[in-house]
């Protein structure tokens, strides 16, 4: 019951808005695919559709589903500023989806309405600011300075240039010239000025496009060397909820990792870069790190995780680790595994909810083992009852 109940949660949580605006995103663009180049539409709405909007349906149907991929990658990583793109898209996917006629606009339509109340209510759950270098800023903003110092120019020197009549034009053989596809339908044909402005959109915009791409090839590079060493990514760590931390690896936490494998998610912190490989090889989320710092706890999503399991196997820092993650999680359950009984209370101290002393538990289990294997009942209830047992 618990389980299923976490279950629900899970799915009621931040996990809910980031499927429905992926498939909200993939929709939108299947839709506007299939109406590129459609003269008109025949949806339900279509006698009230201008017809500039109607030419342009299936554009823009296509235009949008990207940007709704961008924002749907947003949200996995928790970002405030994808949620609000979301927001204002949602509406809009919908207005598409009526105004197409496809097969599929159906489902686009309620899935982008269904898709706005789970954004609403997880609100809160996105609220990480973008955190972006200051080598990707100025990428980004030599980018746009790029076009528009190309669009604005080449619209000023329209008489100049063959096949340049508005706004739109400017911009598209900006955009062609500094990605250098250089269609050839638009060059400069007058003074030499414009030749001149020409080169300098070639310059600028190669370099822009260029530092642009390193931005976003970088971290491509950096996620796979992240998952090369067995560690985690920004985006994956951002997609922990509800989740178990372990803070240690050793013989002792290995039982409990293969415990936890079975029943929920969770990951380790270690300051071993070597276990942290392993266990990435074996599918289990791993980071490395001093597990009583803050810095590790953080990027582990402590502030979101349910429960805490300590067991370094060194009970000093066992009692770092539990006052590091009290702190960062009042409401989260701290359980740790004391090495020396005669830690425990101490341990209880630092703000443990449980301490538990795998001594003395293997002792009752030889001791039973040496009865003949009788009183197992005894056992389940004498480790239940571990927790409150102050004699431990």
């Amino acid at each position: 019951m618990y389980s299923s109940m976490e279950e629900r949660r899970g799915w009621l949580g931040p996990k809910l808005p980031i499927h429905l605006a992926s498939a909200v995103a993939i929709l939108s663009v299947v839709t506007g695919l299939l109406n590129v180049g459609t003269a008109s539409i025949a949806g339900p709405i279509a006698e009230i559709v201008p017809s500039a909007i109607q030419q342009t349906a299936g554009f823009t149907g296509s235009l949008t589903g990207f940007l709704m991929l961008v924002s749907a990658y947003g949200l996995r990583r928790r970002l405030r500023v994808a949620w609000f793109s979301t927001i204002v898209l949602l509406p809009v996917t919908a207005f598409q989806g009526l105004v197409q006629s496809a097969v599929v606009s159906v489902p686009l339509v309620v899935l982008s309405v269904l898709a706005v109340a789970p954004l609403l209510v997880n609100y809160r759950r996105f609220d990480r600011q973008i955190d972006l270098s200051i080598g990707q800023l100025a990428a980004l903003a030599a980018l746009v300075g790029t076009l528009i110092y190309g669009t604005v120019g080449t619209y000023a020197l329209r008489d100049d240039f063959g096949g340049v009549e508005t706004l739109t034009d400017a911009l598209y053989y900006t955009v062609v010239t500094a990605s250098t596809v250089g269609y050839g339908d638009v060059i400069p044909s007058g003074s030499d000025g414009a030749r001149l402005f020409a080169l300098s959109v070639v310059v600028l915009g190669t370099a822009s496009f260029a530092l642009a791409l390193g931005s976003l090839i970088g971290p491509m590079i950096q996620a796979r060397f992240a998952r090369a060493l067995g560690t985690m990514t920004r985006s994956q760590l951002d997609q922990l909820e509800n989740h178990v931390l372990v803070a240690g690896y050793g013989d002792l936490t290995e039982p409990i990792l293969e415990e936890l494998q079975t029943e929920t998610d969770f990951i380790v912190i270690t300051p071993d870069g070597d276990a942290a490989t392993g266990l990435g090889n074996r599918d289990i989320n791993a980071i490395v790190g001093d597990p009583s710092d803050d810095e590790p706890l953080r990027r582990a999503g402590i502030e979101r995780a349910r429960a805490v399991l300590v067991a370094t196997n060194d009970d000093a820092q066992d009692a770092l680790a539990i006052l590091t993650a009290r702190q960062l999680n009042p409401d989260a359950r701290i359980v740790a595994a004391a090495t020396d009984r005669d830690n425990i209370e101490k341990l209880r101290r630092a703000g443990a909810d449980s301490v538990i002393s795998p001594a003395v538990i293997g002792g009752h289990l030889l001791v039973q083992s040496a009865m003949g294997g009788e009183g197992m009942e005894s056992i389940a209830d004498r480790l239940l009852a571990v927790e409150n047992d102050d004699d431990l």
